[in-house]
C-alpha cells in the first residue's frame, strides 16, 4: 500500500455520516416486458440519520440493525472491526428508508476509514440494499427529486438500478409528513415477508405500466422542471393512487394501507394537490408552497392523528444534496 494511504488510514480514526431520509411515490413498471422491472419515483427529505463510526478491533453497536450491517461489511472485506453509534435516527419500518440509509452510512464510513475507495453502488450491493429499488441509494448520493430506471431482469439483486432523472426541489416547497401509529405493527409484520411478497408478486398489466410511465414522463417530470406545484402534485397523486389499486391485495382491498391513511390523504388534498403514501405506509405526505401553509396543514393533521391512535406529523424541505461526510 502506498505510504500516503497508510498515513491517511492512521490519521483518520472516526467518521460521521449524515444522510437524508427518503419518501417513495412508487414504481412505474411492474410488467417487465421491456426487460426491466420496478423503476422508482421519490424524494430525499431533510430529516437526517446520523452515524458516528470509529475504528475498533471488534464490532460494537447498540442498534441491532447497525450491528448486522457492520458485521456484513466487516466480514465482506475482512476488516478488524468498528464501533457504530447512531447519533440521530429516523423512524423505523414506516417507509422513510431507515435500513437503507443506515446501511449506506455505515458502509461509506467504513470504506473511508479503511481507505477501500468503494462506490456507493458497491457498498449497497455489499449491504444487500438498493438492488430492487434504488431510491435510497440515489437519495444518499445526490438528493432531490429522483427517478430511477429499474433493474435488468437478468441482473436482479446483482446491480443497482440507474438514476435517469434528478432535479432539485424548490426551496419554498414543503413536505408535510404524517406517520400514523395505529397501522404500524401490521406494516412491521408485513415487512418481515417483504422479500417473499415481491418474489411472488403478480406482474402488473401492461396497460397500467404504460399509464404510470406516461404520468411520470409527460406530467411529473415537466412539472417539476417548470416548478409548477399544482401540476406536479396532481401527477404524483394520480400516480400513487393508481399504484395503490395494484397493491390493494395487501391493503385489505384499499388504495391506501389503512382507513386512517385514507382519511389523512383526504385532509391533505383540501390544502394541496399532492397526497401520497410512501412504500407500504403507514407514512403519507403532501407538498405545499410556503412555510405558513406547511404549519397550518401540520397542525390540522396532528389534531387528526392525535384523535386516531397517535403518531407523528412534521414538515420539512427536500434534501437537495446527498449525504454529508465528516472525517475526524
Amino acid at each position: 500500500m502506498h505510504h500516503r494511504a497508510v498515513d491517511r488510514m492512521q490519521r483518520i480514526n472516526k467518521i460521521t455520516v449524515s444522510a437524508p431520509a427518503h419518501l417513495h411515490t412508487g414504481n412505474f413498471d411492474m410488467t417487465g416486458d421491456l426487460g426491466r422491472l420496478y423503476g422508482t419515483v421519490g424524494f430525499a427529505i431533510d430529516r437526517p440519520l446520523e452515524v458516528e463510526v470509529t475504528k475498533a478491533n471488534e464490532i460494537i453497536a447498540e442498534d441491532e440493525a447497525a450491528q448486522l450491517f457492520t458485521k456484513r461489511f466487516v466480514d465482506a472485506f475482512n476488516l478488524a472491526g468498528a464501533e457504530v453509534k447512531v447519533k440521530r435516527s429516523i423512524p423505523k419500518f414506516v417507509g422513510v428508508g431507515y435500513h437503507t440509509t443506515l446501511a449506506l452510512s455505515i458502509g461509506t464510513a467504513l470504506s473511508r476509514l479503511y481507505d477501500l475507495g468503494l462506490t456507493t453502488e458497491k457498498i449497497a450491493l455489499t449491504m444487500q440494499r438498493g438492488a430492487i429499488t434504488s431510491l435510497g441509494v440515489h437519495a444518499f448520493k445526490v438528493g432531490g427529486f429522483i427517478v430511477e430506471g429499474g433493474f435488468r431482469m437478468d441482473q436482479r439483486e446483482k446491480m443497482i438500478p440507474p438514476l435517469i432523472f434528478q432535479c432539485p426541489v424548490p426551496e419554498n416547497w414543503f413536505f408535510v409528513v404524517a406517520i400514523a401509529k395505529e397501522p404500524t405493527q401490521k406494516i412491521v409484520d408485513m415487512r418481515k415477508d417483504e422479500d417473499q411478497i415481491l418474489r411472488n408478486l403478480n406482474l402488473m398489466p401492461k396497460e397500467t405500466s404504460d399509464k404510470l410511465s406516461r404520468i411520470v414522463l409527460v406530467k411529473i417530470i415537466p412539472s417539476i422542471i417548470e416548478q409548477d406545484l399544482k401540476s406536479f402534485g396532481e401527477g404524483l397523486t394520480a400516480f400513487n393512487s393508481e399504484l395503490g389499486k395494484f397493491w390493494n391485495k395487501y391493503q385489505c382491498g384499499r388504495t391506501y394501507c389503512h382507513p386512517i391513511v385514507e382519511e389523512g390523504v383526504k385532509i391533505m388534498l383540501r390544502s394541496s394537490t399532492c397526497a401520497c403514501q410512501t412504500s407500504w405506509g403507514p407514512t403519507f405526505y403532501g407538498i405545499v408552497e410556503g412555510k405558513n401553509k406547511a404549519e397550518t396543514l401540520t397542525k390540522e393533521l396532528s389534531a387528526f392523528i392525535d384523535k386516531n391512535g397517535g403518531g407523528e406529523v412534521f414538515y420539512t424541505k427536500a434534501a437537495n444534496a446527498g449525504a454529508y461526510i465528516k472525517e475526524l
